[in-house]
């Protein structure tokens, strides 16, 4: 074969039409190059030596290239990372797989994952590697619609609507969206740590994740902006709440901490959401409770069908989450659960009104918000396989404080 360069130089991308050239070869194969870049001879030369191809000037003019074998013995131990859909994950990727992308060829004797070799397993970097403890099948499509749904608080929400609540009321809601403050901050780390210990071969699991978490930002910053909308101050903090929502950030287990955050936290706070939709007493609250109630049942549909997968595969997982649920309550026996503040602004919230009927509905109201909490925790536990009397039980045992 003969390739002419004409005047392209290497410092031009001569290499890369030398390099196709020769590739269309078998090892051994002959390359006659011609071209009239003058330091053509002396870059040819440096290039072969450094990518293992025969070189040597051809008396009849140009340069004669042979191709060698150090590419395909570049290769000759490289494996495929599994397969680029969801279909064609495999279920233990290896750690040498590293950051590769899924589906791509990887050379071998690469870098394993750092640390690997000398970290205890629980602290090396990627050890959630197993597809059963992390995937879940619904995975893909709830990525892609979490992207699809994203929000931009500045736009989607009329910030100057409303507005003028008498004072007792607007005290009530920014009560209560400090209190979601604080539970969206746990929110926001929980799946943001358990991000960085999934293998990237789980790319849906870790971009779902992602978007959880930026989620929970977004909650963040549009309940704090509620809250102070109107030049208040945030309201209270209790110890019993911060405690109750520290039992979350200190569960390991993968499979457990998506149980306790997603399947009963949030799932409760599915009811919450709506209940602060329905009884909002302006546009502005109407509209971030609403918001952040579709991102939320996006994150507890991803821990229910992950713990669906998981309970499939090990019929010792029920065991596990029953332990997990009666070790948080333990923790949390001597506690005062829900902030009182708390309580009492949601009563507020649904009364409307300070005359004692109206206290009274409201009162109701919050009861049957625990009802609906309750149901909504028992048809999960229900659709993990457990028993309705079993369900019913766990679901008592859950922290006062929602979360």
């Amino acid at each position: 074969m003969t390739l002419d360069l004409g005047q392209l130089g290497f410092e031009q991308g001569a290499h890369l039409l030398v390099s196709r050239a020769l590739r269309a070869l078998p090892p051994g194969g002959r390359l006659a190059v011609n071209g009239a870049d003058p330091a053509l001879g002396i870059h040819l030369r440096a290039w072969c030596r450094a990518t293992g191809h025969g070189f040597a000037p051809d008396p009849a003019g140009g340069y004669e290239l042979v191709r060698g074998r150090a590419e395909e013995q570049r290769w000759a131990g490289a494996e495929r990372a599994g397969g680029p859909s969801p279909e064609t994950i495999v279920r233990r990727p290896p750690a040498r797989w590293g950051l590769a992308a899924r589906g791509a060829l990887v050379e071998a004797d690469g870098p394993s994952t750092p640390g690997e070799a000398s970290a205890p397993r629980a602290s090396a970097p990627f050890d959630l590697d197993d597809r059963d403890v992390v995937w879940a099948d619904l995975a893909p499509r709830l990525y892609a619609h979490a992207a699809a749904a994203q929000w931009d608080p500045a736009a989607a929400v009329d910030w100057d609507a409303g507005g003028g609540l008498p004072a007792a009321i607007e005290a009530a809601v920014v009560q209560v969206m400090t209190y979601l403050v604080e539970n969206e901050q746990a929110a926001l780390v929980i799946p943001a740590r358990l991000l960085a210990r999934v293998h990237p071969h789980f790319r849906e699991v870790q971009q779902l994740l992602a978007v959880q978490a930026a989620d929970e930002a977004r909650h963040v910053e549009v309940f704090t902006r509620r809250a102070l909308l109107h030049g208040g101050e945030m309201g209270t903090s209790s110890a019993g709440g911060r405690a109750s929502l520290e039992t979350l950030l200190t569960e390991p287990d993968f499979s457990l901490a998506s149980f306790l955050l997603s399947v009963l936290g949030e799932g409760s706070f599915l009811a919450l959401l709506g209940f602060l939709d329905q009884h909002a007493p302006d546009p502005v609250t109407r509209q971030v409770t609403r918001l952040a109630r579709v991102d939320e049942a996006r994150h507890v549909a991803f821990g229910v069908a992950h713990l669906e997968h998981q309970a499939a595969l090990d019929p010792a997982l029920r065991g596990r989450l029953r332990a997990a649920v009666e070790r948080r309550h333990d923790a949390l026996a001597d506690t005062a659960g829900l902030n009182a503040d708390v309580f009492d602004a949601l009563v507020v919230l649904a009364a409307g009104e300070w005359t004692p009927e109206a206290i009274a509905r409201g009162y109701r109201a919050v009861q049957d918000l625990h009802h609906a909490m309750d149901d909504g925790r028992r048809q999960r536990l229900a659709r993990l396989g457990f028993p309705a009397d079993e369900a019913a039980e766990l679901s008592a045992l859950h922290t006062r404080n929602f979360m």
